[in-house]
């Protein structure tokens, strides 16, 4: 006798791997202590499982494909509109994750009432908040017209029809972790859930050519819950970054099949909601300590756009046998070897150092040409030597103390020769192709030897 499917599987969280036994290792994504029991209980209407088609479909030729544009809508700020690459694509799926409290629901609800009052018919559906609880958060924001509608259910059958029956140009979800189906006999917010319910989204996104944003919870990690196929199976991926104590709001796309996964917005969290910030250059150096050892400013490049920051550095003797090393807003690793770096090839006694760096602002840069920041301000606080506040910094830096070129290098002195630096350094092959730089003295250096020399 055949036996049937199984009345339980077994998912990894992370990845969405599916077994028929518990393991303790994922054998997809390696990970561990990451497979959850439960039941087996999708059905043929899921359309994964039994579904057949009345017809075979017929492949059709790359040619005979309309290459025409795609016409972008406007979300009111310019700062998301970079980030999504242009604006808003119909038909788009866009999945939102960040930590609790850190403005996701502010920002979908500002850009709703943007779009609303630019005569688009919006659906905000909640399953997390009451209608009165949106309506206290939207009144913060000023005043909005008929044509966003609000909707506090968490049944995706029930919302697919509310969405067939109105059709709305976009809809919102808040959040992912709160829908369930009837299909699906597992609790909302697990991995059968969650991967059913954005997997019905994107149907009704691409047949009827709707926009969808969904809210995600986020791990203790920083990534979106649930399964690692989530991101995989929407169009983009957005993440907010920042301390949800502060008031500033970077967010970052690190998925967008629209458009550059390098560009970030920039925001600040104000009583009535969040205001994009222009400049994000000048505020992430306001506040700088005049006179102190170990701060620098380095230029990075965010996508098309290069963005100032403020690097600080404390190296301090140890009272451990062994030395402490902290990062916040780089890669510890990378800060791990920079410091190896000046231990073997300038013979500075790091090892018997704790080292603490700092991106000022809340930005997180892991661009190579930090690098050459993250060592100036180390060997600043080393060496007790004040770096001068008119001097901006950007390169990269070898295992063999050699300082390396980095791209973009005129639109990183033009940034910081607008701010105000009179004077800029950067690899010497950098200082080489660079033209019509009339504004800043460029310090051209080629190893680390010469950043001591400019820093004594």
């Amino acid at each position: 006798m055949a036996k049937g499917r199984p009345s339980t599987l077994f998912f990894c969280s992370e990845c969405g791997y599916e077994s028929s036994k518990w393991m303790g290792q994922c054998p997809a994504c390696k990970s561990w202590n990451t497979i959850v029991e439960e039941p087996a209980g999708v059905t043929a209407q899921s359309g994964r499982t039994g579904s057949r088609r009345a017809g075979i479909p017929e492949p059709t030729s790359v040619t005979d494909v309309s290459a025409e544009a795609v016409k972008r809508c406007k979300t009111g700020m310019s700062e998301l509109d970079r980030v999504l690459g242009g604006g808003i694509v119909p038909g788009s799926l866009v999945l939102v994750g960040g930590d609790p409290g850190i403005g996701k629901s502010t920002l979908l609800l500002q850009v709703c009432r943007n779009l609303s009052l630019d005569s688009h018919k919006v659906l905000y559906i909640s399953g997390e908040e009451s209608l009165s609880q949106i309506r206290m958060r939207s009144m913060r924001m000023g005043e909005f017209n008929d044509g966003l509608l609000l909707l506090c259910e968490t049944n995706l059958e029930a919302i697919i029809e509310v969405i067939r029956r109105h059709r709305p140009e976009t809809v919102v979800i808040d959040s992912i972790q709160t829908m369930f189906s009837d299909n699906v006999t597992s609790a909302p917010g697990s991995v059968s859930q969650v991967r059913e319910a954005t997997n019905m989204l994107l149907n009704i996104a691409k047949s009827l050519t709707i926009t969808v944003f969904i809210v995600g919870h986020v791990t203790k990690e920083g990534t979106v819950a649930g399964p690692r196929v989530l991101e995989h199976m929407v169009d983009t991926v957005l993440y907010f970054e920042g301390d949800r104590f502060a008031s500033y709001r970077i967010v970052r796309a690190v998925k967008n099949r629209f458009g550059s996964t390098n560009e970030v917005g920039v925001f600040e969290m104000k009583k009535e909601g969040l205001v994009e910030v222009q400049n994000p250059s000048e505020y992430m150096l306001s506040g700088r300590p005049d006179d102190a050892p170990g701060s620098c400013v380095v230029c990075a490049m965010e996508g098309s756009r290069p963005m100032l920051a403020e690097v600080q550095a404390l190296v301090t003797r140890t009272s451990f046998g062994i030395p402490r090393r902290q990062s916040t807003g780089c890669d510890i690793g990378r800060v791990n070897l920079l410091m190896a770096v000046l231990e073997k090839r300038m013979h500075l006694s790091m090892g018997e150092c704790d080292a603490y760096i700092n991106i000022a602002g809340g930005m997180r840069m892991n661009e190579p040409a930090v690098d050459l920041g993250i060592v100036t301000a180390a060997i600043s606080s080393f060496k007790d030597k004040v770096i001068p506040k008119d001097l901006a910094i950007f390169g990269e830096v070898g295992l063999s103390g050699e300082v390396r070129s980095v791209s973009f290098a005129e639109a990183r002195a033009n940034e910081a020769a607008k701010l105000g630096f009179s004077r800029i350094m950067m690899p010497k092959e950098c200082a080489r192709a660079l033209k019509n730089m009339d504004k800043a003295k460029i310090i051209a250096v080629s190893s680390l030897s010469d950043v001591i020399k400019v820093i004594s």
